[in-house]
């Protein structure tokens, strides 16, 4: 609980206390993307960190102060706010209003173990400025093409340009969306490095905008503001089966308002109606699914410049749009974040080159061409080579191809409106004139901060983290997919609920994830039935009810919460948590257990043949009932966290009443469960699911026995891969854990890693050891969803775990074993940087590491012994664990791990 107590003016501090620079306010930012301008609410959260060096040992921060500058000149101050928190303080000042800046500074106390005090100088100040916060705010209209144009060109990019005077502003403020994809520009520039923009969402719920500074681009006199339109995901071909066109209307549009404030204080508002003009461009035809054609012949380069030939364009149509659904972007724009060059060029035949770029990404090809007028380019992608061939088969329906008409000379291009999922890319040329140059892959994703980093002396296991980070980036398009290749790329509500806690420890996923959620939640509570979407945004009309995917409305924002530790996100999500609990509850049979529903069960157990992934060896109904019990309980302390007792007594004791139902269905007194399956016992122990200690013995030794039985071999698919080395751990088996871990025969964590595997596969063996692409119609080499295991390298061979929400105390425990003979691992929280490293040397294992400031960490030993440490860096080391290639004779117990709490 904070409170306030008598602030110290300026210029006096108290007796007891004592001002360093050795420690300063970093990163002060506002809610979950730190950005200032175009805050997406009224009342932001205030973050920070604090770094540097405290003059004392164990400092943490005791309080702060938080000062707001207004634009009048007024100024205003919490005062002392006691808290050891620094991470989404609550707005402690008024509502801000839309377009209304302020500038805001912090400074905190620091108090040791002795009662000694620091307080920290201000920090530098942050300008904050509130988007448009209110739906009146607008006055534009949707533009989009006539259909005199658009007639037989539906999947082409329009051109929207106005001309208009100003005088120089001091502020300009782009405010733009769209029912499709939109590039903005201004007086022949672009002014975003935004791709993809606004990205995807549930159009009926939500329209997301975002704000963009032009004040630089705009000048005294005659300027022109222009804008390029595709289809995109509002209109264009997408989904199942060949797909549908319109899913969400058959009118694209363009949303914008140009904002221009004066030197004398007025404003002036350019916004999109019908005076604007359309014409069609270059980009001919463009899918997500199918690629981008560009015509370079019927390019204007000049079209966003007042020398611009005007004879094609006509006057855009204006139509009314639902302002109700726009909303301010709080989530990061995808960007273009890396380029990749080719590893190997190899020449195929006469005009056909064919590139490895030695990594499977997403994003587009970039090219520098010179060919003669009419000459095609023509690239297309795939993921891997069967044979000499490109392996499109796992593509489906999606043609992935990009081609280029030249009209003579030099041109450097990269499609605009598309991406593919991509390794190996063919460019063909239809004439021996054409020169292809500067071949480089552009990585495109939404734009996160990464946070977590793992390297050991295994260059498998490196590959094998890489390969899940890879995977992270690839299927975080602006949304959480679960392919992006084929003509899928759909947000599965269990890819990411399996995913969820390790996508968190490798990339700050909040902004991405809660904007998704909302998403969700407005689907799910719109329909009649509270039934969330099997994914979101949804493209069908009537959802299913299965557990894992449903259960992604408790589990998505528990795995926010505990590792950013924002409880306004398990406000905002409550009321589709409570819906969903109510209605399994519904579901439940006599026998008290969930087995009334059709279920996807461990869904691509690699026992599972490749037709029908959901047959798995694992009862469906287990694995339904045990993920409602965790669901049930994380409702009860979600319930509680936001102030609800009543409902959290209500769910414990509902949980409490399905776990005893699960007992006396699943598990027998001697600690045997149903299916005898490596992910059933997995979901017992890890979900606390079993009555006592001898249940939970035993069920750990029958694990231990059935991983061994299966040579270390994985038998788990999408809901037991995530838990299984945890389980392992948790019931003293840890020399199990890496000898499953470290197995190569297919099935196996590795085996993707030797067949050359650069991110995660959607199946075992999405390639057969022979090269051949596995048969079954799913078989994704980009999807996340069995990289889960990274989360367990980073807490359990980093042993870097975060304890607390948000990071204010942390437990680092390494397990040591495979042969591992060093690691290093890093991990992000919203306190700084936690750092371990570990050695195996001499016979003694030796750790060194450091912890930030504010944060308490508890060191357990390989050997047990146990140590704590806070704000700074420490080094422990005692005799290295004995070495031996028998899993069954190593020592038990002592290895234990706390597993996290999302495993209530």
């Amino acid at each position: 609980m904070e409170r306030r107590v008598r602030e110290w003016p300026d210029n006096i501090i108290s007796p007891e206390t004592v001002e360093s620079t050795d420690i300063r306010i970093a990163e002060l930012r506002t809610g979950h993307l730190g950005t200032a301008m175009g805050v997406a609410t009224a009342s932001p959260s205030v973050s920070w960190r604090l770094e540097g060096d405290a003059p004392f040992d164990g400092a943490r921060p005791a309080a702060y102060e938080i000062r707001a500058t207004w634009s009048n000149g007024d100024t205003e101050t919490t005062g002392r706010v006691e808290s050891d928190r620094v991470s989404y303080r609550a707005w402690p000042f008024r509502p801000l209003m839309s377009r209304e800046r302020v500038g805001v500074a912090v400074r905190s106390w620091l108090e040791g173990p002795a009662g000694e005090e620091l307080r920290t100088p201000w920090s530098e100040g942050l300008d904050v400025e509130a988007t448009l916060l209110r739906p009146e705010d607008w006055v534009a209209s949707k533009v989009g093409p006539p259909r005199s144009i658009e007639q037989g060109r539906e999947s082409a990019v329009f051109r929207f340009r106005r001309e208009f005077d100003a005088e120089q502003p001091t502020r300009a403020r782009l405010y733009l969306t769209a029912h499709g994809l939109v590039v903005p520009y201004v007086n022949g520039r672009r002014v975003s490095d935004e791709v993809l923009a606004p990205g995807w969402t549930s159009y009926e719920h939500r329209l997301r905008y975002r704000v963009h500074d032009v004040t630089d681009s705009i000048h005294a006199g005659r300027n022109v503001i222009g804008f390029e339109l595709a289809e995109g995901w509002y209109r264009g071909r997408f989904g199942f089966d060949h797909g549908a066109r319109g899913i969400y209307g058959t009118r694209i549009g363009v949303i914008a308002q140009l904002e221009m404030t004066f030197a004398d204080g007025t404003r002036e508002v350019l916004a999109t109606d019908e005076s604007w003009s359309c014409t069609y461009g270059p980009v001919t035809f463009t899918n997500l699914y199918d690629g981008e054609e560009r015509d370079l012949s019927l390019d204007e380069s000049d079209w966003c410049e007042l020398a611009a030939d005007m004879e094609s364009w006509v006057p855009a149509v204006a139509a009314d749009f639902e302002t109700s659904a726009l909303e301010p972007a709080d989530s990061p724009p995808v960007r273009r974040t890396e380029t990749v060059a080719p590893v190997v060029t190899e020449s195929l035949r006469p005009g056909v080159q064919r590139y490895d770029f030695g990594q499977n990404l997403v994003g587009r090809m970039r090219i520098r061409v010179d060919g003669p007028d009419g000459a095609t380019v023509t690239m297309r992608h795939a993921e891997v080579l069967e044979g000499s061939e490109l392996g499109v088969r796992p593509l489906r329906l999606a043609r992935a191809t990009d081609r280029l008409t030249l009209s003579g000379g030099f041109v450097e291009w990269e499609p605009e409106f598309t991406y593919h999922g991509f390794r190996y890319a063919e460019i063909a040329c239809s004439d021996d004139r054409v020169r292809v140059s500067g071949v480089e892959a552009v990585v495109i994703h939404s734009d996160m901060r990464r946070t977590g980093w793992l390297e050991t002396s295994d260059p498998l296991i490196n590959r094998l983290f890489e390969n899940s980070v890879w995977s992270l980036r690839g299927n975080f398009v602006d949304l959480p997919t679960d392919c992006p290749q084929r003509d899928e790329r759909l947000g599965w509500t269990g890819d990411i609920n399996v995913f969820a806690p390790t996508a968190v420890l490798l990339y700050d996923v909040a902004g991405v994830l809660r904007s998704w959620l909302r998403d969700l939640s407005a689907e799910q509570l719109a329909h009649e039935s509270n039934v969330p979407p099997m994914f979101v945004p949804s493209i069908i009309t009537e959802p299913h009810l299965a557990a894992v995917w449903g259960d992604a409305t408790v589990g998505v924002p528990w795995a926010l919460y505990e590792q950013y530790g924002d409880p306004a996100q398990l406000r905002e999500s409550y009321p589709g948590v409570k819906a969903w609990i109510e209605l399994v509850r519904t579901r439940l049979s006599a026998r008290g257990v969930w087995d009334t529903d059709a279920q996807l069960g461990d869904w691509l157990d690699p026992t599972a043949p490749p037709d029908a992934p959901h047959a798995g060896r694992t009862d469906a109904n287990l694995v339904a009932t045990a993920y409602f019990i965790r669901s049930t309980r994380l409702a009860s302390r979600i319930a509680a966290l936001i102030g609800e007792p009543d409902d959290s007594e209500r769910f414990a004791d509902l949980a409490e009443s399905v776990r005893s139902a699960f007992i006396a269905e699943y598990v027998s007194a001697s600690g045997r469960v149903v299916s005898d399956s490596q992910a059933a016992y997995a979901l017992a122990l890890v979900f606390d699911l079993l009555d006592d200690d001898v249940q939970r013995e035993r069920a750990g030794e029958r694990l231990r026995d059935l991983v061994r039985r299966g040579g270390h071999r994985v038998g788990t698919g999408f809901v037991g891969t995530a838990l299984i080395l945890d389980a392992l751990v948790a019931a003293g088996h840890s020399a199990d854990a890496w000898a499953m871990l470290t197995e190569t025969r297919p099935p196996s964590f590795l085996y993707p890693v030797t067949m050359g595997a650069t991110t995660a596969w959607e199946r075992w063996d999405s390639m057969l050891p022979d090269g051949r692409i596995n048969p079954g119609e799913m078989t994704s080499f980009n999807h996340y969803a069995l990289g889960a295991v990274a989360g367990w390298m980073q807490r359990s061979i980093g042993g870097i775990q975060v304890t607390e929400p948000g990071g204010r105390t942390v437990r680092i425990a390494p397990v040591v074993g495979g042969g591992v003979m060093w690691v290093t691992s890093r991990q992000e929280t919203d306190y700084g940087s936690v750092y371990t490293s570990w050695r195996v040397e001499d016979g003694r294992f030796r750790l060194e590491g450091s912890v930030p400031v504010g944060v308490r960490g508890s060191v357990v030993m390989p050997d047990g012994s146990r140590h704590e440490v806070s704000s700074g860096n420490f080094a422990f080391s005692c005799a290295a664990p004995v070495p031996n290639d028998d899993p069954s004779a190593q020592p038990r117990g002592r290895d234990r791990m706390v597993i996290r709490s999302y495993y209530p």
